[in-house]
């Protein structure tokens, strides 16, 4: 019986992935160019989350630093909240829901871009990053579910929104993984050309 609820794991896991793909092809190539444009015009990725949303975003930097499929250059990307010398910095000043925003405020400059991963939209230590990157003239790609929330209302039209239509966190991380990826193979097919024998 537990094999068979795996299996069934995996088929709804894939049934939902082609559901979502049309809704979501759009956006992750708005994404795409979001990402070239920052990293060929001199930017840095700024990276942060919620929950599994933070390990996420390690992930994505560790994917734009250190390559995905093909040897490329190293690119730009850093993930927020990642250094607990830096947090518990922050955090001795009062306010644990600054924390993603003050490194947005130290770290971010106009060209930059802050990439924001949340299966709920919510969490003011999320939102205030958002406003912080707004403050500095950073551009944000979010990657939510569940409608946005708050973190949606907090976008601009410059800004880039992926939204997974789903209530289960579980759902909206695999799709979040899976956005990850395309956008990492959609810049190295812009940077390095198309491969001529793609696996």
């Amino acid at each position: 019986m537990h094999e068979q609820r795996i299996q069934q794991r995996f088929i709804d896991s894939a049934d939902l992935s082609y559901q979502w793909a049309e809704a979501l092809a759009r956006p992750t190539a708005q994404a795409t160019q979001a990402l070239l444009a920052c990293v060929t015009g001199g930017g840095k990725v700024l990276v942060c989350g919620g929950g599994a949303g933070a390990a996420l975003a390690q992930y994505l930097a560790a994917l734009l630093v250190g390559g995905f499929g093909r040897p490329r250059p190293e690119l730009p990307a850093l993930a927020l909240g990642a250094d607990a010398a830096t947090l518990a910095a922050i955090a001795r000043r009062g306010d644990w829901a600054d924390a993603l925003a003050a490194q947005v405020r130290a770290l971010g400059s106009p060209g930059d871009l802050l990439v924001v991963l949340s299966a709920d939209g919510q969490g003011p230590g999320l939102l205030r990053a958002v406003q912080a990157a707004h403050e500095r003239d950073v551009s944000v790609l979010a990657l939510t579910g569940a409608g946005g929330g708050e973190l949606a209302r907090e976008l601009r039209d410059t800004d880039v929104h992926i939204n997974v239509p789903s209530e289960s966190a579980a759902h909206v991380h695999e799709a979040h993984l899976r956005v990850l990826h395309s956008l990492c193979e959609g810049l190295d097919q812009q940077l390095l050309g198309d491969e001529e024998n793609p696996p």
